[in-house]
Order: structure tokens, then C-alpha cells, then sequence
């Protein structure tokens, strides 16, 4: 099944970029935009259908796509949303967006050094100590991925069904979480190297409890999902079911050949404030055009937000945020976001007057993966460019050192 239609829309935004990370020494200078040029390409569809049909050839049941233009809003939608009904996919449909909530996650941190709750070099310790066994690291050192905290999902996904069955249900307090990460040594010093860590995110979610004396999920809905009015945004944890109506999320098996695996149900415990909050295409979008529009920090949190610490030679990570350099010289702002069952990639321009917003409903395919970058370069740099495009492979960010492909 195909769906595309047009219309209209007011705020738009959303970024997202990749994962995880060659190490590469961080950068404190911010980015400077650079100056305004002509005006870009406008949005290829038929490129972004084309990159959505290539999702399913590599495997994936369903996927979708939003753009917002300027107040022009093209959708489009391959396959199916639900492999035991045959229901046709919609770029309507709730998902689970995976690595996403870590720019949630930053933005309401952000506030919190807005509100003078805290501050981005304050010590991890000065907020809760005797957690991190390495005083020198802060606030900064986990939000950038430079802290060299553990990834325990490299452990917890080391064989990806059984993996993920055996957490499926389970619910985790965010010390266990921890005690998980801590069980290994240090990636690298922190302040040293990128190194990509769902731990940080943990950490991430424990300062906001701790600041605020809320749990993590009523911060996101009171100053992020309310005032946006993000209705189709939630986070549910500890529940399992995705609330409405929703495109089912499919996990693919290590054994090739192997059946999908309906990951649809799970608490996301294993992942909380580092990837467990659900939302939509539009919703997505329109965080994203407001956290880059100023909306939800000071413009100086923002900057510190786009403080780069290069990832690879397209690539760079700030503070929860991601920047992506396509292949016709535009950078683009976000997250990308893999949870079981489902690839979300997340983007803007840096004035957030164009977003895609693009989701496959299956994981654990390297293949379908790398069909998401070709849906920026089909927005931001239009036909010719997306033609030419040769997209640099993806990796998960779940297990970030499991090399399965």
C-alpha cells in the first residue's frame, strides 16, 4: 500500500541523526551556521517513496515517512503496520521512538540549568553521589557521550531475541541499570572520546528525578508534551502496549531466515529516559521545530546543545542532539532512534523550517537501516542530489559494539 497526501500545517522541525561512534577527541567551539545560500531543492516525494520501498525490499513490514515544508505537509506510507490483520501502514501511526527521547531527555536537563537547578560542568557527584566511581565527570561528559560509562545493552543484546525476551516484561529500577554499566571498566576517560553509551542516558533520567523529585515521565509530559501540545506522545513505562492506534514493531531474529519477532509489548525498561518514550511523525516534527526554534531552552542552552564532538567524517554529536552533513554540504539537526521492532530517523533544517521524520517498523536489519539516511537526502538535497547520494552505513544503537552485519 502506498499513501501520500499534501496539506498544511503551522510548526514543524524534528532532527535526527545516527548512532553510535568512531572515538574522536570533542570539540567545545560551537557550530556556526554557515551563511545563508540560495534557496534549497525542493522535497523529492517520489526519492522518499522510493527509499521507504527499499525498506520493505530489505525486510521491513511497513514504513513511513512526514515532511513539514514551510507549512506544506507531505506523507507517505509503504507496507503494512500489522502483519496479522494486513492493515495498511499510515504516517499517522504511533511508534515507539527508541533514541529519540535522549533529545527529550537533554531538553528538559537543559531547563534545569535554565531553571539554575544545575549546572552542564557540574560534577555528576555534586547531584548524586557516590554513583560514578569517577568523580571528574559531568553533567556535559554524559550528555555528549564523553563520560566512558559502559553500554550494559552491549551485554543485555549480545544474542537479540533471546536478549530482548528476557527483559521484555521485566522492570528495572535505574540502579540496576547502572549496576549493570558499572560491572565494566571505563570506555574512556571522561571528557575523552566519543563514545556512544545508552548509560548516559540513564544517568540523564536519575538527575531528573533527583532535581525535581518527579519521576521522569511527568517532567516530559509537564514541560515538554503538554505545553506542545504533542497529543499523541507518551511515555508509559513501566505499561507494555503502545495506547491507539499504532504500527506493530517486528524484531528481526540473528538466524537468517528466521521469522519476525512481534516486539510490540514490552515495558522499554531496559532503555526509560534513554528510549522509551511513543509518539508520532507529526509530534516528532514539531518537538523538534520547537526545541531548535528556541521554544523550550535559553538560546544559550541551545548553543551549548550545538557543541559539536565529531562522531565520523558526516556526523557529529552535541548534547542529546545530533548533526548530520549531507551530500549537497546541508547539515541537518536530531536523533535517530532503534528500539525492538522499530528504526526512527528524526531531522530538521537549522532554522527548522523543513523536517522528515521517517520510521521502519522492524530492527536488528542493517539493511533497512541504511535505507533511512536516503530519505534526508531525497528532503534536504532534492532529486539529483539523492541520486548520487552514497549514504555512509548506520549502526544500532542498541548493543552499539554487537557488530552483526
Amino acid at each position: 500500500m502506498v499513501s501520500v497526501t499534501m496539506g498544511r500545517t503551522t510548526a514543524l522541525g524534528a532532527v535526527m541523526l545516527s548512532l553510535l561512534a568512531v572515538p574522536a577527541q570533542a570539540s567545545d567551539a560551537p557550530h556556526t551556521v554557515p551563511a545563508a545560500r540560495a534557496a534549497a531543492p525542493a522535497p523529492d516525494v517520489t526519492a522518499l517513496r522510493q527509499a521507504l520501498r527499499a525498506a520493505l525490499a530489505a525486510g521491513a513490514p511497513g514504513a513511513m515517512a512526514r515532511v513539514d515544508d514551510g507549512g506544506t505537509v507531505h506523507k507517505a506510507a509503504e507496507g503494512i503496520a500489522d502483519r496479522g490483520t494486513g492493515r495498511a501502514i499510515t504516517a499517522d501511526d504511533r511508534f515507539r521512538v527508541g533514541s529519540v527521547t535522549k533529545t527529550f531527555s537533554a531538553a528538559v536537563l537543559l531547563q534545569l540549568v535554565d531553571e539554575g537547578a544545575l549546572g552542564l560542568d557540574d560534577r555528576v557527584d555534586d547531584h548524586l553521589p557516590g554513583l560514578l566511581p569517577d568523580r571528574r565527570t559531568t553533567v556535559r561528559h554524559v550528555l555528549s557521550h564523553r563520560s566512558g560509562l559502559y553500554d550494559y545493552t552491549n551485554d543485555m543484546f549480545a544474542r537479540t531475541v533471546p536478549g530482548f525476551e528476557a527483559v521484555r516484561n521485566k522492570v528495572f529500577g535505574y540502579q540496576e541499570l547502572m549496576d549493570l554499566s558499572l560491572a565494566k571498566p571505563p570506555t574512556v576517560a571522561p571528557g575523552g572520546s566519543y563514545a556512544y553509551s545508552n548509560t548516559n542516558f540513564v544517568v540523564a533520567g536519575m538527575l531528573i528525578e533527583k532535581l525535581t523529585g518527579n519521576p521522569v515521565g511527568d517532567e516530559y509530559r509537564d514541560r515538554i508534551f503538554t505545553p506542545l501540545k504533542l497529543r499523541d506522545t507518551f511515555y508509559v513505562h513501566p505499561g507494555t502496549a503502545v495506547p491507539g492506534v499504532h504500527a506493530r514493531g517486528y524484531l528481526t531474529p540473528d538466524e537468517a531466515g528466521a521469522a519476525l519477532v512481534d516486539s510490540t509489548r514490552q515495558t522499554a525498561s531496559w532503555a526509560q529516559s534513554a528510549g522509551a518514550i511513543i509518539s508520532t511523525t507529526r509530534d516528532l516534527n514539531t518537538f523538534l521545530a520547537a526545541l531548535l526554534g528556541g521554544e523550550l531552552t535559553s538560546a544559550a542552552r541551545l548553543a551549548e546543545m550545538r557543541r559539536w564532538v565529531p562522531v565520523n567524517s558526516t556526523q557529529a554529536y552535541g548534547l542529546g542532539l545530533r548533526r548530520r552533513d549531507l551530500s549537497c554540504g546541508v547539515f541537518v539537526y536530531g536523533h535517530n532512534g532503534t528500539v525492538q521492532g522499530y528504526y526512527t530517523s528524526s531531522f530538521a533544517s537549522g532554522d527548522g523550517r523543513r523536517s522528515v521524520t521517517a520510521v521502519a517498523n522492524t530492527s536488528n536489519n542493517g539493511t533497512v537501516l541504511n535505507t533511512l539516511p536516503r530519505t534526508l537526502e531525497a528532503v534536504f538535497c532534492g532529486s539529483a542530489a539523492a541520486a548520487r547520494a552514497a549514504v555512509p552505513a548506520e549502526r544500532e544503537d542498541i548493543a552499539p559494539d554487537v557488530v552483526r552485519d
